[in-house]
């Protein structure tokens, strides 16, 4: 993608062609399906794979053609906040889920700047009225300021609103704006946890 390319579906002005056939590994496709067969257990896994597609189908510039090179998704990574599943590019997490009971909670990484009032890095800037509105009620919003940086960390409980809080032009564009920046950076530095029957579903290929 160019830049004008990139600027186009950032705004949600063009969708870029995307390759029909994706490459696969079966080697690395072997490897992860203990993992994934545990994940198809979990009560979340019907809602965990609805948000996945949602989050592939929008939130990730052509998905296949930049599959696991520059963007990968982890099944049940080994990390001790205990992840069903996360999202990577280049060095960077772009986004998590976990179960939270028989329910999801989600950890999205934005750029603090997509979310301030005026455009700036300072916390006091935050639009907290708007983030309250994305979701389904403001008790299943909270997030946090790493410092000295363009990062912003939102945590959202529950299926129903973290798809309204993906639904939202905003928030949209703010998540497909940390995601090229990440993806631009180079290669993905976490291709080898690569999970493709978990990458199955984000493309829309997962069975029904």
């Amino acid at each position: 993608m160019d830049p004008d390319q990139q600027d186009a579906w950032l705004e949600g002005r063009a969708e870029v062609a995307d390759v029909g056939e994706r490459m696969d590994a079966i080697e690395q496709r072997i490897k992860y399906a203990p993992r994934f067969q545990k994940l198809l257990r979990r009560p979340q896994a019907t809602e965990l794979f609805g948000i996945l597609e949602l989050y592939g189908r929008t939130c990730l510039p052509m998905p296949r053609t930049t599959e696991r090179y520059y963007w990968s998704v982890s099944c049940l990574p080994s990390t001790s906040d205990k992840p069903l599943v996360r999202v990577n590019a280049s060095w960077m997490e772009l986004f998590t889920l976990y179960g939270d009971g028989d329910d999801l909670r989600a950890r999205f990484i934005v750029h603090l700047s997509d979310f301030a009032a005026d455009g700036s890095l300072a916390p006091e800037a935050i639009d907290r009225a708007f983030l309250e509105q994305s979701v389904r009620t403001p008790q299943d919003l909270s997030y946090s300021f790493p410092a000295g940086s363009d990062i912003f960390i939102v945590k959202i409980r529950g299926a129903a609103s973290i798809r309204d809080f993906l639904a939202d032009p905003r928030v949209l564009r703010a998540v497909r704006r940390f995601n090229l920046t990440h993806m631009n950076r180079g290669r993905n530095a976490y291709q080898a946890s690569h999970a493709y029957s978990v990458a199955d579903y984000m493309l829309g290929e997962g069975d029904s």
